[in-house]
């Protein structure tokens, strides 16, 4: 094992290097530390990592300074005249405590036994009073080297001149079987025993032979010795933990397994150079004093799950007070934490050469004195820090109070750090860092929206928390009037606030988180002002709207009043905007938008209210209140009559509406049909004086018109007919006319009239859309007579004929034209109709000869099937009964039906003159 030793100061540096490397890289923060036998600081894997934030240091110096924290003070326990009087030859060599029994052992082999009382102080530390019992000297002239208590036998065990007595914790008188462990050099108590036995405890001892390490059990008055374990080199110091021996070496740190002989090498030191330091801290760990000023951290596995500590090279002793490990050297007491391996405290301690820990009390002591080491309570500790704004630091602390601290007084305590470490996060701008400690915290967010002034409702019943959990009294002092940095602390609580308000942070003050939301956005003139009131939200009605109102945002108010069914203050406000009386920019759009509103709305009277209004701004859009309705509403609640009685004064509106009725809901009610007619013709007749400047809109009513009267048969006719004529509108009279199956009439109307021969075919193929071929054919030959009727030759209608003709040739009787046609028109200008009436003539025959073939071919059918039927043998006797009356047959007579059943032929007849009752078959 020599041969893996390499220079302490070499190993120093490495140390330190891959701690630096460490700190830098976040990846390999989390890995334990492996002690390797060859100097080296090794990393491996580990299932429960230990952050590492070693500071950068260098061998032989001492810690970078770092912010003080106050974790002890250091009090007097034992003064120098209660232990030698007036003597200057004693001196104390060991110190031992077990509850308030405090023992000293002095190099004049005398052993002492104080009271120690301890008196709370307001500031949360304490101090100590020593009352002596008695002490008694053991009869050697060697110094006391150690003494260690063991409560549960009520025994002191006692090193002196290499051999360890048991005496009686109370009277220190040895006990009587005289035992005792002869040949220590030092010994250490098993705190994690393995024998089970509760009437003896464990102990190691350093035995003055070379190499040897043995284990005894001490009872109440007797020794047994139960292993003896050699070692590689001399054993210098010891700590046992269950079957694991922490052994310092000559030359190094070794892990040994006395049960099983199994030993890890840790890593060298020089024990010619430094005292060695060997102490258990826990469950199968150890603290170790390393080379350049490192304190080590050890499992039985050879690893560590912590990162060393640096202390002074001539460290003298160290002890533990959760989460803090203590140094002694010969002029300082430090003290680092276990949690972040950083320096906390130091303090000036001259000629101290114990320090030891006994069930969390750290006493140290000089060669004339004794002294405690005090622990502030945790809480002050973290509170201090947090006053110092070392908010990470005070969050490491109440992390590692938790295994000091019962389950629910921490949660309680280490949520109120969070908030407190929150607050001072969001003073310093630090806002993601500031929503996570709230977050985890659980902070009422109430707290938060306190800070800004009016944001919390004036119904609001809050009161910040008692004792503050921050030192402000609103935004304006946290940010000292600087508005750059209040806006930056607004934008946040917006971002907050609208995070947590559907969570269960929000649960029972729902109504001022969306309320102070509020207020911000309107402040802000945040477009997420509008989503908030759109959606559901607790916003009060009264806070809200005095809010909105300051700040003009009349728009979204109306919102605010809708949200809280207060739609006729709403709609009366948006109207106000529209008019002009307030002035609120957020929608351009806001007539239309109120339209919308007053559509969906269920308020009769509220629409009935504003239908005129809405009309006035415009018709075309007002009367989408009506026309835009669902259609149940429609049906149920808004009727049309009442609709068109408000709708006389606006033609355009009302022109909308019966349209609406006719055409998008197809209501079949003669007087909306005629009506809206009327309003059409009447539209027509105004628009054709001015046809000039307004031909374009005239056409299309024109156009509507002419495709109501084509396509509705419920106005009345005849009342049209008279507003049309003499109206100049020989269009409409023709389609009035052909309404009136006045066909001759209508067609010379269109044909001679208006000379519109494409809008007489059209007729004719609308007249007889739906009815049967033959009406169809007397239209156009009615047409084609008006073409040739006898009288001046006309050539337009002989063109006009011969394209009817042509165009349709299969809708007349080709015979009947050629008797018509007069005799000098040529072959040539009829082709097309010739053709197709010969196609059609072919096509005619043919098709009736196809089906008189079918007719042949189903009649051969029946007759195969009735010879099959004569041709088949019937039983008839007495006992075959008639399928329709059920009685039996008296004569061979009766009929029989294909499918097999016989009746009487009187049954069959009455059968077929009265075809109600049911028969056996439908052919005889």
């Amino acid at each position: 094992m020599a041969s893996h030793i390499v220079g302490a100061q070499v190993f120093t540096e490495i140390i330190i290097l891959r701690a630096d490397l460490a700190y830098e890289n976040k990846e390999t923060a989390g890995s334990c530390w492996a002690l390797s036998p060859c100097g080296l600081l090794n990393q491996s894997p580990n299932p429960k990592p230990q952050a590492f934030n070693q500071q950068k240091c260098f061998a032989g110096g001492r810690p970078a300074d770092m912010m003080s924290t106050k974790a002890f003070t250091l009090v007097s326990a034992v003064e120098r005249e209660l232990l030698v009087g007036d003597k200057e030859q004693g001196h104390i060599e060991c110190v031992e405590c077990c509850g308030k029994n405090l023992y000293v052992g002095t190099s004049d082999c005398i052993v002492y036994h104080f009271l120690l009382e301890e008196r709370a102080q307001p500031a949360g530390t304490a101090t100590f009073s020593a009352t002596k019992q008695l002490h008694r000297h053991l009869g050697f002239r060697k110094p006391v080297s150690e003494l260690r208590a063991a409560s549960a036998l009520n025994r002191l065990l006692v090193l002196c001149d290499n051999s360890i007595t048991l005496v009686n914790m109370m009277s220190l008188e040895p006990v009587p079987s005289g035992a005792r462990i002869k040949g220590a050099v030092a010994l250490a108590l098993n705190e994690n025993p393995v024998s089970g036995d509760p009437f003896c405890v464990e102990v190691c001892i350093i035995s003055v032979k070379r190499r040897t390490i043995q284990v005894f059990l001490v009872y109440e008055d007797r020794v047994q010795i139960v292993r003896e374990v050699s070692t590689p080199e001399q054993p210098l110091a010891v700590a046992v933990d269950g079957h694991f021996l922490c052994l310092a070496l000559t030359t190094q740190y070794i892990i040994l397994n006395y049960n099983t002989g199994v030993a890890q090498d840790l890593f060298p030191y020089c024990s010619d150079e430094k005292r060695p330091i060997v102490k258990r801290i826990g469950r199968q760990e150890f603290l170790l004093a390393g080379p350049g000023g490192l304190g080590m951290f050890a499992t039985v596995a050879g690893i560590s799950q912590r990162a060393p500590v640096h202390w002074s090279e001539n460290v003298i002793g160290a002890a533990i007070c959760f989460p803090y490990v203590i140094a002694l050297d010969n002029e300082f007491i430090t003290v680092h934490s276990m949690l972040d391996q950083q320096q906390k405290q130091t303090l000036p301690f001259k000629e101290g050469h114990i320090l030891q820990d006994f069930e969390g009390r750290v006493i140290v002591a000089t060669s004339k004195g004794v002294y405690i080491l005090v622990p502030l309570p945790l809480e002050k500790q973290i509170q201090d820090l947090l006053a110092s704004r070392r908010v990470e630091e005070a969050l490491v602390l109440a992390k590692g109070a938790r295994r000091n601290i019962p389950k629910e007084k921490f949660q309680v305590m280490y949520r109120r750090i969070l908030q407190q470490a929150g607050f001072i996060q969001f003073a310093q701008l630090q806002f993601l860092e500031a929503k996570e400690l709230f977050r985890s915290g659980q902070l009422d967010v109430r707290e938060l929206i306190s800070l800004y002034p009016f944001l919390l409702p004036t119904s609001s019943s809050f009161t910040r928390s008692h004792p503050p959990l921050h030192e402000y009294a609103d935004l304006n002092q946290l940010t000292q009037g600087d508005q750059e940095k209040m806006a930056k602390c607004k934008r946040f609580l917006m971002s907050y606030l609208n995070e947590v308000r559907s969570t269960e942070v929000a649960n029972g003050y729902k109504e001022d988180i969306d309320t102070a939301l509020l207020k911000l956005y309107a402040e802000a003139d945040h477009d997420s002002l509008l989503d908030l009131l759109v959606t559901e939200n607790s916003c009060l009605l009264t806070d809200s709207a005095a809010w909105l109102e300051k700040h003009k945002k009349y728009f979204a108010l109306g919102l605010l009043y809708h949200y809280n069914h207060q739609d006729a203050a709403a709609v009366q406000l948006w109207v106000n905007i529209v008019n002009g009386d307030i002035h609120d920019s957020t929608r351009s759009d806001l007539y239309e938008y109120v339209v919308d509103f007053l559509t969906y709305s269920l308020d009769q009277e509220l629409v009935w209210k504003y239908a005129d209004w809405v009309l006035q701004k415009s018709e075309e859009v007002g009367v989408q209140v009506f026309t835009r309705r669902p259609l149940d509403e429609q049906q149920n609640s808004f009727n049309p009559d009442s609709i068109i009685t408000c709708l006389k004064k606006y033609p355009k509106a009302l022109v909308k509406y019966l349209e609406h009725l006719v055409i998008d809901r197809r209501l079949q009610k003669e007087e909306y049909h005629t009506h809206l007619a009327l309003l059409y013709l009447d539209e027509v007749l105004q628009q054709r004086p001015g046809a000039n400047s307004k031909g374009a809109e005239a056409t299309e009513t024109q156009a509507k018109l002419r495709h109501l009267l084509q396509k509705s048969d419920l106005y009345r006719v005849h009342f049209l007919i008279d507003r049309v004529r003499g109206a100049g509108l020989p269009m409409e009279s023709a389609i009035l006319h052909g309404k009136l199956e006045e066909h001759e009439e209508a067609l010379r109307i269109l044909v001679h009239e208006l000379r519109d021969f494409s809008a007489a075919e059209d007729y004719c193929l609308w007249r007889s859309e739906g009815r049967d071929p033959l009406y169809r054919q007397r239209l156009f030959h009615t047409l084609l007579a008006m073409y040739l009727q006898p009288g001046p030759s006309v050539p337009e209608l002989a063109v006009a004929a011969t394209d009817l003709l042509n165009h349709h040739a299969a809708e007349f009787d080709a015979a009947r034209v050629l008797q018509l046609l007069p005799g000098t028109w040529s072959v040539q200008l009829l082709r097309p109709f010739l053709t197709g009436a010969v196609r059609d003539s072919v096509h005619t025959r043919r098709t009736t000869q196809v089906a008189l073939g079918l007719a042949k071919s189903e009649n051969l059918i029946y007759k195969y099937d009735k010879m099959k039927l004569k041709g088949s043998s019937v039983r008839l006797s007495d006992k075959k009964l008639c399928q329709m009356c059920q009685n039996p047959f008296r004569e061979p007579v009766f009929v029989r039906y294909p499918n097999g059943g016989l009746v009487h032929t009187h049954c069959a007849a009455g059968r077929h003159t009265n075809p109600s009752p049911p028969g056996p078959g439908a052919r005889t």
